[in-house]
């Protein structure tokens, strides 16, 4: 994103989502958004997916506009809600994106600079989430973090080289969001997609991202940019190791600066 402007409405109501952002995100990182309500980390994301277009400004996903991106399959979504078709088992959900737009790969070799993308093994897939006995099942039959498991093997399913994700966790239980961050990781390490994960959870910023980057309102913008230099694997133990809290410590300290500013 190089200058990037979003404004909602006009005149003097109008709202100013996001002034003047810059960022960088090479492939392969884990990124997160954090900030307070109103900051812009949703329509950030909403832009990189090409679900909006910014007032000015320039958003390029590889080097391509983000339309052209989805065009060829290069961009993954995850929202808030599973968004799940009820009349379809779970295996024939993740596995729709696949038959739809057998066009993208072409696009993709067209764009190039990527090797050739193979299609992973679905039922492999769900079985590492956790869904292998589940995969027949339709989603009324699912829990909520099951069915937000099966969105987010479906997102992964294409092999998308960005996966944007707007608090895929954030209506879950403290231990079924745990449990799902495990799954994540162990996929994303597994297929090495480039993420942009909105959280409001610190811990879970410092947990899953190699870099956090804090959001401030009234402009929405970016204020800081923290990389996180935890190694991974980050399993359960890296919750009582003191270097975990001191980033937890350092961007709830940000986020208070953020917040102060917006509302002096």
């Amino acid at each position: 994103m190089r200058s990037v402007h979003r404004v909602y409405g006009f005149g003097p109501s109008a709202t100013n989502a996001l002034d003047g952002v810059d960022l960088t995100v090479p492939p392969g990182r884990f990124v997160s958004l954090i900030g307070p309500s109103g900051c812009g980390k949703s329509t950030l994301l909403r832009l990189v997916a090409g679900l909006e277009r910014p007032d000015r400004g320039e958003v390029r996903v590889h080097g391509v506009t983000p339309a052209q991106a989805c065009a060829a399959k290069m961009i993954g979504l995850v929202p808030q809600s599973p968004a799940l078709l009820p009349w379809l088992s779970v295996l024939r959900n993740v596995t729709l994106p696949q038959k739809i737009n057998r066009g993208a790969a072409g696009r993709r070799e067209r764009i190039g600079g990527f090797e050739k993308r193979q299609v992973p093994d679905m039922r492999d897939l769900l079985v590492k989430a956790g869904l292998g006995e589940a995969m027949h099942k339709l989603p009324a039959q699912l829990s909520g973090g099951m069915q937000q498991r099966a969105a987010i093997v479906r997102a992964f399913g294409l092999r998308p080289d960005v996966l944007v994700m707007d608090e895929p966790f954030s209506a879950l239980d403290e231990f079924t969001r745990e449990s799902l961050q495990d799954q994540l990781l162990d996929l994303w390490d597994e297929l090495k997609t480039t993420v942009l994960f909105v959280t409001h959870s610190v811990s879970e910023a410092v947990r899953l991202s190699d870099t956090v980057v804090v959001m401030a309102p009234r402009p929405g913008r970016i204020v800081e940019t923290i990389d996180i230099g935890l190694p991974r694997p980050r399993g359960e133990r890296l919750f009582k190791e003191r270097r975990f809290h001191e980033y937890e410590d350092l961007i709830r300290d940000r986020l208070r600066h953020a917040w102060h500013g917006a509302a002096a």
